[in-house]
């Protein structure tokens, strides 16, 4: 699961006042060198929950049975920006956890301000370590200003999840998802209403702005000029794209979009309503795949339009190090890194989530490879991410993306025509833009 992020003061404010339970728990300290007796042990916070969230648990176990040197308590938070804000209090707090799951932006972030701690003398002292098997776009997101400062968790991006049954009681083949035209045709025809209510919608696109810029790729958009000096968000590729979904949820009320509650409640309950047989698809994250029953539901790639390939983003979630930690829980929290990025381990990971391994080795995995054969679903992401295009690195710090945040807000929820929230969206991310280059 990903998203863009609003950076809101009140948020973070809230959770300044949520994080001091979490402060008492931490382990850590910022005095380098302290002694140990007997293993070290590290926090570990991480923004995933339901089966995601059980996962971890079940790796973390594993992974203390298996040495003695290290313990690693896992903490989960609400979300990903839940995480990200909590971390943010606890680094002012001077107590931070040993390791934490970030995504590229929010890792960026930190690393530019010297916030974490680089990885590259840990890489370097290992002569086991293997860079060159990482898959390369999800490692090389981890190094800025040429420094590593992360490795991959896992990787991820959004596909298509649809209900087999359904298509083939409607007589909708599965290449109606070849392209998005065949695929709004399709929401149309698999839509049902009871008077002027909708009880079945024929697809739900999740909530936020990743599979509105997604779809904008796949028809030719970009963020940024080819200089980048020049947002060019207010074009045809992106109104015209945008407008079409709000178009399928306002007028034709062919899709609908489930938004608000805490944490990933928006997502899951977007879930439950393709499980639950009010809907018969959604776009959604790879790593749905856990929580999706694959007996009544299949994956396929994003498609592009007609006149363009495909070109969803695909990214890594990143573990770091925050720069506050002392040596010991450093040494001990890359040890944690190195094991839930072994390839066997990353394997696991892929087949019991659905997110992408970040080895290449681990596709050679005899395991992997017979669950494959038995569950082609887990190749989706993997197809997908091999030609997708690579996440934006936001040049303004996130003022560009907040800008496409809200502006979904305002197609999605408001009902606002993609041209005017698209044009006031531009006009703001280049004043940032601006502002920045000078």
């Amino acid at each position: 699961m990903k998203k863009l992020k609003i950076k809101s003061i009140v948020a973070t404010l809230m959770m300044t006042t949520m994080v001091v339970g979490l402060l008492s728990g931490c382990t850590q300290n910022t005095t380098a060198g302290t002694a140990q007796n007997g293993p070290v042990k590290i926090e570990f916070w991480y923004g995933l929950g339901g089966k995601l969230g059980d996962n971890v648990q079940a790796i973390i176990k594993q992974f203390n049975a298996s040495q003695k040197d290290v313990i690693v308590k896992g903490v989960a938070q609400g979300s990903y920006d839940e995480t990200y804000q909590a971390l943010q209090a606890a680094i002012a707090a001077k107590k931070a956890p040993a390791v934490v799951l970030l995504d590229d932006e929010q890792m960026s972030e930190l690393a530019n301000k010297h916030e974490l701690a680089p990885l590259d003398e840990y890489i370097s002292k290992d002569s086991s370590f293997n860079a060159s098997d990482f898959v390369p776009a999800f490692y090389n997101e981890g190094k800025i200003n040429g420094k590593q400062y992360a490795l991959p968790m896992y990787g991820t991006t959004q596909v298509l999840y649809y209900r087999k049954d359904m298509f083939k009681n409607a007589g909708i083949s599965e290449d109606s998802l070849n392209t998005w035209e065949g695929l709004f045709a399709a929401a149309d025809k698999l839509t049902t209403k009871n008077g002027g209510t909708t009880s079945v919608y024929g697809w739900e696109p999740m909530y936020g702005a990743d599979n509105l810029i997604d779809a904008a790729y796949s028809d030719g958009g970009k963020i940024l000029s080819k200089d980048g000096k020049k947002v060019t968000i207010d074009t045809p590729e992106w109104v015209n794209t945008w407008d079409m979904f709000r178009k399928a949820i306002f007028d034709s009320k062919t899709m609908r979009i489930h938004s608000g509650g805490q944490g990933w409640q928006y997502w899951y309950d977007t879930i439950d309503d393709v499980m639950k047989d009010k809907a018969a698809g959604y776009t959604g994250s790879s790593g749905d795949q856990g929580d999706l029953d694959f007996s009544k539901i299949a994956a396929h790639v994003q498609p592009g339009f007609s006149n363009h390939k495909a070109a969803p983003i695909a990214s890594a979630q990143t573990m770091s190090i925050p720069a506050i930690t002392n040596t010991a829980e450093q040494e001990a929290a890359f040890k944690w890194m190195e094991y839930f990025t072994s390839a066997k381990t990353t394997a696991e990971w892929s087949m019991k989530t659905g997110y992408i391994a970040v080895r290449k080795s681990a596709t050679s995995d005899p395991t992997f490879k017979a669950y494959a054969a038995k569950n082609p679903q887990i190749l989706v992401p993997l197809k997908q991410a091999s030609t997708a295009s690579a996440p934006f690195v936001d040049p303004t710090g996130g003022k560009i993306t907040d800008a496409l945040t809200k502006a979904a807000d305002k197609v999605e929820i408001e009902n606002i025509p993609a041209a005017v929230a698209l044009k006031e969206a531009e006009d703001q991310a280049q004043q940032a833009l601006d502002a920045t280059s000078k």
